[in-house]
């Protein structure tokens, strides 16, 4: 491994990471990217690039922050051959794979080749001329004060439900714990490569979401009864919608990959983050009964 590229959270802390990092560098014969910006506010050894050549030059990106500074790493590793690593900076990052502390081993591991890539799938939304990425979601969603979001899915070419309701979001399985989640969709291992949809807050009789192979088409269509859309794409408004518009979403697997070091699985990472523990009292005394 001979260049690491350093993405960094906007406003947290993240001088003893960057130590870290140089200090393994300087060990072992690497050279440290960062994006000019970001890396400006920091008195460190790292060569400022731009954003994208961070992604074309680096042989592995580390993703210094959360999940958005994880999400952003992912849209600069999309179509490039570096897999991201995801360093958690004070809260459970549930994209992380290791705390500041574990950082130069973690390194090590990977320079020696002791390490497994998972695929991310991302998606595609199409909106006229326009294309915008995102690994979580792609949500349709209401302004404030105006008329509810009715949204027709299209599954496969033919018309399949319509929602009316606060948004409907698209989200990849990585994005299945963000805001899919909170609006009521599953949990998806990202190992499945699937698109799901899932009304927010719905006020139509049909209420419950959809799950789609990545071979069949999906497309939403904001139908005459609805006000006026904005389009977030990763929590970022993208572009606005009004009836009669359309959006094609296309999935991509394999867009980016990110490192796992075999410390924890999916389902322990949910586990921890959406604290599932607590979900449900289990009394002392209870054990399975056997036939």
């Amino acid at each position: 491994m001979h260049v690491v590229g350093m993405v960094l959270h906007p406003a947290r802390d993240s001088a003893e990471a960057v130590t870290a990092v140089l200090g393994w560098a300087q060990r072992n014969g690497a050279q440290v990217l960062g994006i000019d910006a970001e890396i400006s506010r920091l008195n460190c050894a790292a060569i400022g690039v731009s954003a994208t050549e961070l992604g074309q030059r680096s042989d592995l990106l580390v993703s210094l922050g959360g999940d958005g500074t994880m999400l952003r790493a992912l849209r600069l590793a999309d179509r490039q051959s570096a897999p991201v690593l995801g360093v958690n900076l004070g809260k459970l990052g549930f994209l992380a794979e290791v705390d500041v502390p574990e950082l130069a081993g973690a390194l090590t591991a990977i320079d020696d080749q002791q390490f497994t890539i998972e695929p991310r799938l991302a998606v595609d939304a199409v909106l006229g001329g326009q294309v915008v990425t995102a690994f979580n979601d792609v949500a349709l969603v209401r302004f404030p004060g105006h008329a509810t979001a009715a949204v027709g899915v299209r599954a496969a070419g033919h018309p399949f439900v319509s929602y009316a309701a606060d948004a409907v979001v698209v989200a990849t399985p990585t994005g299945s714990t963000a805001y899919s989640f909170s609006a009521g969709g599953p949990i998806v291992s990202p190992a499945v490569e699937a698109l799901l949809v899932t009304p927010a807050a719905p006020h139509s009789a049909y209420n419950r979401g959809l799950v789609l192979s990545i071979d069949d088409s999906l497309a939403l269509d904001v139908l005459p009864p609805s006000g006026r859309l904005a389009v977030e794409v990763d929590g970022q408004v993208a572009a606005h919608m009004e009836p009669g518009d359309s959006v094609e979403l296309r999935p991509r697997p394999g867009a980016a990959h990110v490192v796992r070091l075999g410390r924890t699985t999916f389902y322990e990472r949910a586990r921890r983050k959406l604290r599932l523990t607590d979900s449900a009292e289990v009394p002392a005394g209870w054990a399975r009964h056997e036939d």
